[in-house]
């Protein structure tokens, strides 16, 4: 019969603990989306791990599926689409970024079938009254265009109000991801 250690079990529970503590504290976050502003990306109850320190590592970018304060009870999780200095407009359900068109292949499976346009015609002055995205602000969209609370109604986000990146989506487990740009 082999006799346990009783110290090295309980410094290894206490070791275990302290770092998941950390993690959880000051690396990642577990959000539950509320809502089908994020379909067909994200869907309501999924359960995602927000990871709190990409952003100290390097910036934003553009579609990025971001966590952010959207006031002192509720957090939202949206679709970066301008970063500072962009000009955004929408015209004919395609995307013009700084004049140029971009693919936004993630609502592919959003557009399939559809009569009507996702996204309604608009451009950044239109929806906010700025040219372009202002130094330290973001514009945000939820991938489901016609049900979504974003920068179009709200205006731009302040990148210190970004929880962090939406990394993986763990539950359900048939619908676990790790990307979604």
């Amino acid at each position: 019969m082999q006799r346990i250690n009783y110290w090295k079990l309980i410094r290894t529970v206490l070791i275990a603990v302290l770092l998941a503590f950390l993690f959880r504290s000051y690396l990642f976050a577990s959000y539950v989306v509320d809502g089908k502003s994020m379909e067909p990306t994200l869907f309501d109850e999924n359960l995602i791990m927000v990871n709190k320190v990409a952003y100290d590592l390097h910036d934003i970018d553009r579609f990025d599926v971001i966590v952010f304060h959207a006031n002192e009870e509720e957090d939202y999780v949206k679709r970066v689409i301008g970063t500072p200095g962009d000009t955004i407009e929408y015209r004919n359900d395609q995307l013009y970024l700084n004049g140029e068109k971009v693919a936004e292949s993630y609502l592919d499976p959003f557009k399939q079938g559809m009569d009507l346009p996702l996204t309604e015609d608009f451009s950044l002055e239109d929806v906010t009254g700025q040219k372009q995205v202002p130094e330290g602000k973001l514009f945000v969209m939820g991938d489901n265009r016609r049900e979504s609370l974003d920068s179009r109604y709200f205006g731009f986000v302040n990148k210190e109000e970004v929880v962090g990146k939406v990394d993986v989506r763990y539950w359900p487990v048939s619908q676990i991801g790790l990307s979604f740009n």
